[in-house]
């Protein structure tokens, strides 16, 4: 059968799922530039491929451009097509930003930390997912019966993430039945949203060439165990060294450490709507299930909103380019770019302001609503995102949370697995 390869530019949007159109492998040179065609109102899509309603109406039209630099191109040499896919930006038809592009949001946020400390981020993200081609077995969190019975998915994982770029970190199985965790080395800027984009489709592609799912849902079932998102970050200063660590400071953190984390934890309320979007998210969120309920800064504590992690005091290793802190309010309903875009925007404000960490947290919203309406009561959330942006953010996911109503947590849980 003759084939004719095609590439896919794509973007991740509010429902956090990666949509875009393919072309001609033959025509990239000139999708370079003028990209493909787009609508304001694919924006709008829901979780579960619905449009419940949307500002944008039927009109308009934007073009979603590749950025050379986020290729991927895996083959898995098992017959399929291979993965060959670029990220992307929207833009209007003269080639400036669209008010509601994601990755543009990340990069006004990264270029307001610069401009506020002189500093740039660097990040990382932790992803928790259910793989369906391993039976669960009682005793098996963090076990090597697992890993073996996991078969050769990590092995081919690991391939496909060093093939993608996206350089591998670890891969474990976690605590929740059928659940594995897979961590990759931190970036710089935009780069470390991108590679967690193109993890969680590497971890979908390399499970459906092996016949079966990796589902990230928030969670599956209402009395089991969450899949959660991590999102460690640090600074470096305009020479490349460490800026978050102070060793004579509260919890080991520099003075924009703290006023960052301050932003982070004062935002809180409303960064859950962001990081935590989906109604059974908050289902995650609950007492005993080693995910956050209030909006504290702890050391190594993984209850916290805001861990400060580990550093080793081992020969040879230095503290100061270890350090790091982990905001745990995450999941993978969410937009990496708008997950780490909110993060910094929110750490921005404490430093401009030179916010001081607060002496305990308040708890976090318990719904996707109440959430919300905390994001809509956020003035300075009003200014990252844009009047037309923060606008259309709250229509998708008031939609989505009609769209839930009258099931029970049971029903949710199965809805959002279905999709994630």
């Amino acid at each position: 059968m003759h084939r004719e390869p095609l590439i896919m530019v794509c973007t991740c949007e509010i429902a956090g799922r990666v949509r875009g159109k393919g072309f001609p492998a033959r025509e990239l040179p000139q999708r370079l530039v003028k990209g493909v065609g787009w609508v304001p109102t694919n924006t709008m899509i829901s979780a579960f491929g619905t449009i419940p309603a949307t500002p944008f109406g039927t009109g308009g039209d934007l073009i979603l451009v590749p950025d050379p630099t986020t290729e991927v191109k895996v083959d898995f040499e098992d017959g399929s097509a291979g993965e060959h896919f670029f990220l992307g930006d929207l833009r209007h038809l003269n080639g400036q930003p669209w008010e509601c592009c994601p990755r543009d949001l990340l990069r006004r946020a990264l270029a307001a930390l610069h401009d506020a400390a002189r500093v740039t981020l660097v990040s990382a993200f932790e992803h928790e997912f259910v793989y369906t081609g391993v039976e669960d077995q009682p005793g098996s969190p963090y076990s090597l019966d697992a890993m073996r019975r996991q078969g050769v998915f990590a092995e081919a994982l690991v391939a496909a993430l060093r093939a993608a770029g996206t350089e591998p970190d670890s891969f474990m199985a976690e605590f929740g039945a059928q659940q594995f965790e897979v961590t990759n080395e931190a970036a710089g800027g935009m780069r470390s949203a991108d590679r967690a984009v193109v993890v969680r489709e590497m971890v979908r592609a390399t499970a459906h060439r092996l016949g079966q799912r990796a589902i990230f849902a928030p969670i599956l079932d209402p009395e089991g165990v969450g899949n959660g998102v991590h999102i460690h970050f640090s600074f470096r200063d305009a020479e490349g060294g460490p800026a978050l660590y102070d060793p004579s400071g509260p919890f080991g953190l520099s003075v924009i450490g703290r006023q960052f984390a301050a932003g982070i934890l004062h935002h809180m309320p409303a960064l859950c709507a962001i990081t935590a979007p989906s109604v059974v998210s908050y289902i995650r969120l609950r007492p005993n299930r080693w995910a956050p309920t209030h909006a504290t800064l702890q050391q190594q504590d993984r209850g916290a909103a805001l861990r400060v992690c580990p550093v080793l005091a081992l020969p040879g290793l230095d503290p100061t380019r270890q350090f790091n802190l982990e905001y745990r309010v995450a999941d993978a309903a969410a937009s990496p770019y708008l997950a780490l875009g909110a993060l910094v925007w929110a750490g921005v404000d404490g430093i401009r302001r030179k916010l001081d960490l607060p002496a305990e947290g308040p708890p976090l919203p318990a719904t996707l609503g109440a959430a919300l309406d905390a994001l809509e009561a956020d003035t300075q959330a009003r200014g990252w995102f844009g009047e037309t942006y923060l606008g259309a953010y709250l229509q998708h996911k008031r939609g989505e949370l009609a769209e839930m109503a009258g099931l029970d947590e049971a029903a949710q849980c199965a809805r959002y697995a279905l999709t994630y």
